[in-house]
């Protein structure tokens, strides 16, 4: 009867070591899935895409505030994060693509503006109007809220240069040009600060003059492609 006993202990105990090394199988899977499920985003999030939110009216009506992006990093290259050296290129911005890029003036921020000049182009604003190399640019996305005209010695917004943008720089403007704080202001982008080109809005939330929460959405702007 105490053989038996001992059997059944034995067994009992057998029984539980099995369940808890079964368990411990489960979690060690359960943490593997997360650590893999977070490198996953880290790689895609650095060379892939990343998303962004738009925060002023800098590049209206193209881009609203509420307005979510996605952004292709490698659209441009692969770079190596942080020396922000590019190993893979890919190809290079043309004028008038939408582009985001670590603000020259503060590091931490983002920014995203249209490229109006690349490298070795001759840029000029007089009275509003765009030229480039010389020539009057048909800018069919530049919009313009103020009547108001500013010679280059008050601000640079409406009259400014001529100025040549430098190889492997560009010089940028948001479309709302009488409400964006863009190179007229603070000079060129290097290549080497480009986060990537912006693709499509994937989400938009008007969080201000809609009344209830179905018409905050802006459904229209869903899905559209940036051009």
């Amino acid at each position: 009867m105490k053989e038996n006993k001992s059997q059944k202990n034995v067994q009992d105990r057998g029984r539980n070591d099995a369940a808890q090394e079964k368990s411990k199988s489960r979690v060690q899977e359960y943490i593997e899935v997360i650590i893999i499920a977070i490198l996953l985003a880290v790689v895609i999030r650095t060379f892939v895409v990343q998303a962004y939110k738009i925060p002023s009216q800098s590049m209206a009506p193209t881009l609203l505030v509420g307005d979510h992006l996605l952004v292709c990093k490698f659209f441009y290259g692969v770079k190596i994060p942080i020396l922000r050296r590019t190993i893979i290129p890919v190809s290079q911005p043309q004028r008038g693509d939408i582009v985001v890029f670590e603000y020259p003036m503060d590091r931490s921020k983002d920014y995203i503006k249209r490229v109006i000049g690349i490298g070795g182009d001759k840029i000029e604003i007089k009275n509003k109007n765009l030229f480039i190399n010389g020539e009057l640019y048909p800018d069919r996305h530049a919009v313009y809220t103020d009547p108001n005209f500013y010679p280059a010695v008050v601000q640079p917004r409406d009259n400014y240069g001529p100025v040549t943008v430098p190889e492997g720089s560009l010089f940028v403007m948001g479309d709302n040009r009488d409400a964006s704080y863009d190179s007229r202001y603070w000079g060129m982008v290097e290549l080497k600060d480009l986060e990537g080109k912006a693709l499509v809005i994937y989400w938009s939330w008007n969080s201000e003059n809609a009344k209830n929460l179905f018409a905050k959405v802006r459904w229209e702007r869903l899905g559209s492609i940036l051009k």
